[in-house]
């Protein structure tokens, strides 16, 4: 009789169970894409080229106040990747193929929405951009957002100039024997190169893209002897380079013909006798309301040691062309600087691909570091 009973009552849950299951309305996994935090100064675009998968190439976005890792944005095989002068889009000039590493090339400047890092569109270019190392001047807006220059090697070098208002490809300048691109701060149809004879030229462009007219400054540096980094930082128009060697060139790019100043060594007498030179991918920054200079450093350097991380990194008053502070170098091989007027600096360590970071206002100073940031990154911009 217990039995029974207890038999009856299990029934009776179990079927007053499966009732209440089949009556429930099912409940179903919602799917969102989160929003990222607004951009501060202090948010990081940093271009890795992914050597060892090199078809697969990416930008990590990071929170330089946090060190929250915000997230990423395809760069395809070799892509160079540049902010809009508004920082309203993100431009990447790459390329892709058919079959991944062969096949048809394509080439084209993706464009992307910074805050959400969504792909809204691309334009055509011909199949000729650079398959380099992300360096700042390979992918440069011109400095009223018009038009985007992207530096081609064939292995000719010349510049493909893109309409970003019209979004189609412009005009091609041949630029024989020169590199890398280098926008005028005040007048948006013109743009600098560095050339291997010594010199920079200037090239500025009609209303269509095309050439109009070109014109080169004395010789500034002998490329046997001491070549200059092809990295620049600026003031206004005036942009700033190092050499191989230690020296410290000025450039004055405000009219269409460049003016040089006097150089001036980075190392005293003692330090160069030490082999302290400036070394990496993208080694020097310039803050431009207090005119202070970042370089990476190394002791002991001499041929081919210009890509050398930095043991330290120096730091220079520009207008007193003295140095007033050194820092750990974190093995950086690449420095950026927020223009704030409480600024940070980043560097990425090249061995170990951590990002350090140091307060860059009156008393510079190491603050923290992020570590594994990437794979072969060499480039930053800040938003």
């Amino acid at each position: 009789m217990i039995l029974a009973r207890l038999f009856r009552v299990s029934v009776f849950v179990f079927v007053a169970c499966l009732a209440c299951i089949v009556s429930a309305e099912p409940r179903y996994e919602t799917l969102t894409v989160g929003k990222l935090p607004e951009a501060t100064p202090h948010r990081i675009y940093i271009s890795d080229i992914a050597i060892m998968h090199i078809v697969d190439g990416r930008m990590h976005v990071i929170d330089g106040d946090s060190l929250n890792y915000l997230g990423m944005v395809s760069l395809g095989y070799a892509g160079n990747a540049a902010l809009s002068v508004d920082r309203k889009e993100l431009y990447v000039a790459t390329t892709y193929y058919s079959r991944l590493s062969r096949g048809e090339r394509s080439d084209v400047v993706d464009i992307h929405d910074p805050q959400t890092l969504e792909h809204r569109g691309e334009i055509a270019i011909p199949a000729r951009h650079a398959q380099a190392l992300p360096y700042k001047g390979l992918t440069r807006p011109s400095s009223d957002g018009r038009w985007l220059f992207v530096q081609n090697a064939t292995p000719a070098s010349s510049v493909t100039v893109v309409d970003l208002k019209a979004r189609k490809f412009a005009a091609e300048i041949p630029t024989p024997g020169c590199w890398i691109v280098i926008p005028s701060q005040t007048a948006g149809n013109r743009f600098s190169t560095l050339c291997g004879d010594g010199t920079l030229q200037s090239i500025v462009l009609n209303d269509n893209g095309g050439l109009k007219s070109r014109a080169r400054s004395t010789r500034f540096f002998h490329p046997d002897e001491d070549p200059v980094f092809v990295q620049t930082d600026n003031i206004g128009e005036m942009h700033y380079f190092v050499s191989y060697k230690g020296q410290v060139h000025a450039a004055d790019l405000s009219g269409e013909v460049p003016r040089m100043e006097a150089p001036w060594a980075l190392a005293s007498g003692k330090e160069a006798r030490k082999g302290w030179r400036p070394g990496g991918y993208q080694l020097l920054a310039v803050h431009r309301n207090t005119g202070r200079l970042f370089v990476g450093v190394h002791a002991d350097g001499g041929e081919g040691s210009h890509k050398n991380p930095a043991k330290e990194i120096w730091v220079f008053d520009l207008a007193q062309k003295k140095r007033i502070s050194r820092l750990p170098g974190h093995n950086a091989i690449a420095i950026t600087v927020s223009q704030v007027d409480q600024p940070k600096l980043f560097a990425i360590d090249g061995l170990k691909m951590g990002l350090a970071v140091f307060d860059a206002g009156k008393k510079p100073r190491f603050l923290k570091r992020m570590e594994q940031i990437g794979e072969a990154a060499t480039l930053m911009e800040l938003h």
